[in-house]
């Protein structure tokens, strides 16, 4: 009876000491944790579709050299590119991180503090709810390794939700390390972060980020970025969904634009600036839409580009971003150019929809709108096959500036409910290699004009509006077939192919 009682007393206290050692092995403890994901249950990259007949190569995105793009860089021999050789195609097994939450939690007046490699300030995991309020996150690391793994998965973001809901209001956010992310939503990451300061100094590491699927909400942030390839609004490999509201964002280093899409997002009432890059780059099947926004870029000059723009849609085949149409919607707010054109689209299908935007021009003023193949020395797409099938829909605008197309590009322009055009149409064969069966359909409508300011070039002109010449006459519209249709009294002729009215 006495070794029974004594086995029963050994094993009571044995029992003690687990229930102790778990409830110290809190999961919402602020300690240092590694946490372990199964890679095949991360949600799989988006699918980046066979290679069409307009392009056999990967690329970098537009603005910068090799190496020092958003997160995207093709190996020096331009081959392979992001997921090929070299490249990652699953999320990390595990990731490092001080305060990892695996239970539902909420904390406030807390400091949050991280110096590992490639080490998260904050992590959610395992479908937890967690709320911080008024938080301090820091995040400084010096061997971090940033590029392509911190840009599609989130290792070493300072706040990092893969798998749950993460809220963060009125706190500060600074990251001083490769590939420091301010906020990052990954695959079932849901983070919505409010009144909060996010700052990032060092390359690869955007303001707020969503890759793999990732959900974010921002409300009142004020955004800034400071190094190469960190958009103060990112996205990457398997996109996502943002919905920004109110803020200010803003872009430092080369190669950062105020917005890099490569998920579906939607932002009101913000400030967005890029300092020394375009303002906008879409790649790809996604979307990009603005209201009531002030937007500015100022692109540097690079020897890569064959030309200079401020907003930009394309396809690298780089494998960031699935092939299909890329879609910028602009109402209302302002969009100011320090440099080169407005509008780039090539390589892709493309929409873009633009309504009672207040727009400031580049001294420049290269062009308007270009849709045309590329010559860019990243490779986006096959010479000569690269063109653009693009929509452009203006409503209630006013702009300026000359529109370039190709034969290898198909471009449908629409000016509706009192736009007007002040500008020239020009068909540009530079990058069209030996051209192809490519069109310039242009449509206004009874309330729209087009004061046309040099010889222009479409294949089919449908006007219930007013054209006129920048000289105040009327202006000549002959067939390509020798066709008098309107015999102006002015220096300028449109060249079409039909000619409705």
């Amino acid at each position: 009876m006495k070794k029974q009682a004594l086995f029963c007393m050994l094993l009571a206290g044995t029992l003690m000491v687990g229930g102790c050692g778990q409830k110290a092995a809190d999961p919402a403890a602020d300690t240092t944790a590694q946490v372990t994901e199964a890679s095949d249950s991360a949600p799989a990259d988006k699918p980046d579709g066979a290679p069409g007949e307009n392009s056999d190569r990967p690329g970098n995105p537009p603005d910068g050299t090799p190496g020092n793009m958003d997160g995207k860089q093709a190996p020096p021999d331009g081959e392979g590119g992001p997921g090929g050789p070299g490249g990652q195609n699953s999320a990390p097994e595990s990731y490092d991180a001080v305060s990892s939450f695996s239970e539902d939690k909420e904390e406030s007046d807390q400091t949050y503090a991280s110096t590992g490699k490639d080490e998260s300030a904050v992590l959610v995991t395992s479908g937890a709810s967690v709320t911080l309020n008024n938080f301090t996150i820091d995040r400084t690391s010096t061997d971090s390794t940033g590029g392509d793994n911190s840009s599609f998965y989130g290792p070493g973001a300072a706040a990092l939700a893969t798998d749950g809901a993460l809220t963060l209001t009125g706190g500060t956010i600074t990251t001083d390390a490769k590939g420091g992310a301010g906020v990052f939503s990954y695959g079932n990451g849901n983070v919505s972060v409010s009144d909060t300061t996010i700052t990032t100094k060092q390359d690869t590491s955007g303001g707020i980020h969503v890759a793999g699927g990732g959900t974010l909400t921002a409300s009142n942030l004020t955004v800034e970025t400071n190094g190469e390839s960190s958009a103060a609004i990112r996205s990457d490999r398997g996109g996502g969904t943002m919905t920004i509201n109110g803020g200010t964002y803003t872009s430092k280093g080369t190669g950062s634009p105020a917005v890099y899409c490569t998920a579906d997002i939607t932002v009101s009432d913000a400030a967005l600036s890029a300092e020394n890059s375009e303002a906008v780059c879409i790649e790809g099947l996604n979307s990009l839409s603005l209201k009531n926004c002030t937007l500015s870029g100022n692109i540097p000059e690079n020897e890569q580009n064959d030309c200079d723009w401020t907003v930009i849609l394309y396809q690298s085949m780089s494998g960031d971003s699935e092939v299909g149409e890329s879609n910028f919607s602009m109402e209302g707010g302002s969009l100011t150019s320090l440099n080169g054109g407005l509008f780039y689209t090539t390589n892709t299908e493309s929409s873009f929809y633009l309504k009672h935007v207040d727009i400031t021009y580049s001294p420049s003023n290269d062009f308007f709108l270009k849709c045309t193949g590329n010559a860019n020395k990243r490779g986006w797409g096959e010479s000569g096959k690269n063109g653009a099938d693009c929509t452009f829909t203006a409503d209630e605008q006013e702009m300026s500036g000359a529109i370039l197309w190709d034969s290898i590009s198909n471009l449908k322009l629409n000016l509706t409910n009192g736009t007007i055009l002040t500008g020239s149409i020009l068909q540009d064969e530079t990058n069209a290699g030996d051209g192809g069966n490519g069109t310039c359909d242009v449509t206004i409508d009874a309330l729209s004009a087009w004061t046309v300011t040099g010889n222009s070039t479409v294949s089919s002109l449908i006007c219930k509006g007013s054209i006129t010449g920048a000289d105040g006459k009327s202006v000549s519209i002959i067939g390509t077939d020798g066709t008098v249709f309107v015999q102006g009294e002015g220096e300028y002729t449109i060249t079409t192919g039909s000619y409705e009215h």
